[in-house]
């Protein structure tokens, strides 16, 4: 993805956006919401926590990295990553003897996926960068590690090293593990992650190398792509793999909540940060209806709400609302979406500075959670069957054992204030005593930016400074509230999401 350079002046953002004490007295006037408790409800598979993104391949041999893995899983049960660079010369994969004869090592593939696979996480495998030895010329891109994005110089040996390299994962999982995992061709060519000339037909052509050469491993190895940025290429890619009988088993494709509407839809029409990725998905969405394969799953391998380094973005509560209003929104138009990154083991800005710049983890450097990540927690909560609700600001859902989990929300933007609000909870249908328990993420709760503020904003937060930002960083345990008549009354801080559990 797009990785400008880091944001400045995040302390003194962080001083002047966290509010004050909340109390009811304050709020303005109530917003009622009611839930339909007895009704049958749609079928709401927890789609977006299923895949997460992260740093480079070679990131995840680090020990940070699975620790920070480890804590994700466990509030998530996600399944899949996808991290770039796993052909790249750094991994070793790909040589040449004297004679220009290929030489395949996969010893730290070996490493990197046994790693995953142990934690109880599969490879979203993203086939990239370009060996220098395999590649036309050196073309390296902008980010730290220099990756090479530069056509093959034989695609024919392009496509034998993604046979060798797919025929030894085989070898080594077995087929039965392996056509679980994703292939997916590339990151991002319609940006500079690509060089070939012209971009998107010396794309297909990769493409089409490395997915025939998939199927030859096994017809049931799953490949697909674009992988494009701005929600690009879909329909002429599809088009594309029809009239050529290309294998597609699924679209990838990106967007993030401050790409350029221009760049995205082909307008000037102002889009919010709030509606910008659901109105990218809803998009290509239809793209995939109008095409020649209108039945292939839609993966979407990258969002965020910024792609740059935005510290009053991705390390506050602003992400709690943004994505809980995100999942309502993309709810049914996506089979998987990918969060990018689950941590901020992350170098593609060079190595991490501070603890907290803007990074697009759920974890920062020091394994400090954010509350990204105590969003993702409390998101999980929710039910498997979703129930009508009458508001844009709310999730209403059914669990598998009955008892019901509502994700209430208070959203503005990042620049914005924000105001408390009240909202009476009506169930309708809901008899007998029942209570309520509460889950709050707001700058009071779940949120560790003011004890980093507190602390004085160490740039090397010691062992024991590290220990107390992880507990400040803990979300409260949930408050009892009793349910009166049907009714639970709230009160929303400006940013606030809850997760109401009724037992």
């Amino acid at each position: 993805m797009r990785r400008p350079t880091l944001a400045l002046s995040f302390l003194l953002l962080v001083a002047t956006t966290l509010p004050p004490h909340v109390t009811a007295q304050s709020a303005p006037g109530a917003q009622t919401i009611h839930i339909q408790t007895a009704a049958k409800g749609q079928p709401f598979p927890h789609y977006w926590e299923q895949m997460f993104g992260s740093g480079r391949a070679i990131l995840s041999l680090r020990e940070e990295y699975r620790d920070d893995l480890r804590q994700v899983k466990a509030v998530t049960g996600f399944r899949y990553v996808r991290f770039h660079a796993i052909l790249d010369d750094e991994v070793g994969v790909y040589d040449e003897d004297a004679n220009g004869h290929a030489i395949y090592n996969f010893s730290y593939v070996d490493e990197i996926y046994d790693g995953l696979l142990k934690n109880g996480v599969r490879p979203f495998v993203e086939l990239s960068f370009m060996p220098r030895k395999l590649s036309a010329e050196y073309k390296p891109q902008a980010f730290w590690y220099k990756p090479n994005v530069a056509p093959p110089k034989d695609y024919d040996r392009w496509g034998e090293l993604i046979y060798q390299f797919a025929k030894h994962l085989v070898d080594r999982y077995g087929i039965d593990e392996v056509s679980q995992w994703y292939f997916e061709v590339w990151n991002e060519p319609n940006l500079d992650f690509w060089a070939g000339d012209p971009r998107q037909a010396t794309y297909f052509h990769l493409y089409d190398s490395a997915a025939r050469a998939l199927k030859r491993v096994s017809p049931r190895l799953r490949v697909g792509g674009p992988a494009t940025a701005q929600a690009a290429w879909v329909a002429p890619f599809i088009l594309h793999a029809v009239k050529n009988d290309v294998p597609l088993d699924f679209v990838s494709t990106h967007v993030y909540a401050n790409d350029r509407p221009e760049d995205v839809f082909g307008t000037h029409e102002p889009i919010s940060r709030t509606q910008f990725v659901c109105r990218a998905v809803q998009k290509v969405h239809n793209e995939i209806l109008s095409s020649g394969l209108p039945h292939l799953p839609l993966i979407w391998s990258e969002y965020n709400a910024s792609y740059r380094n935005e510290p009053d973005v991705t390390d506050t509560v602003f992400m709690g609302p943004w994505l809980a209003d995100t999942i309502r929104q993309c709810d049914g138009l996506t089979d998987m979406m990918s969060y990018w990154t689950f941590s901020d083991v992350f170098e593609e800005q060079g190595v991490v500075k501070q603890p907290f710049y803007g990074g697009f983890g759920l974890i920062s450097e020091g394994e400090i959670p954010k509350p990204s990540f105590n969003a993702f927690l409390m998101l999980h909560h929710l039910g498997d069957t979703r129930l009508p609700a009458d508001a844009d600001d709310a999730l209403a859902t059914r669990r598998k054992d009955g008892s019901l989990a509502v994700a209430v929300w208070n959203l503005s933007l990042p620049e914005e204030p924000g105001e408390p609000k009240k909202v009476d909870l009506v169930f309708d249908s809901l008899s007998g005593n029942h209570h309520a328990f509460l889950w709050r993420l707001d700058a009071s709760h779940g949120s560790v930016l003011a004890a980093y503020v507190a602390m004085g904003s160490p740039r090397y937060p010691t062992p024991s400074q590290l220990e107390d930002l992880r507990n400040a960083a803990k979300l409260p345990p949930p408050q009892e509230q009793e349910i009166k008549g049907g009714k639970l009354d709230l009160t929303l801080a400006p940013k606030a999401l809850l997760l109401v559990e009724v037992r």
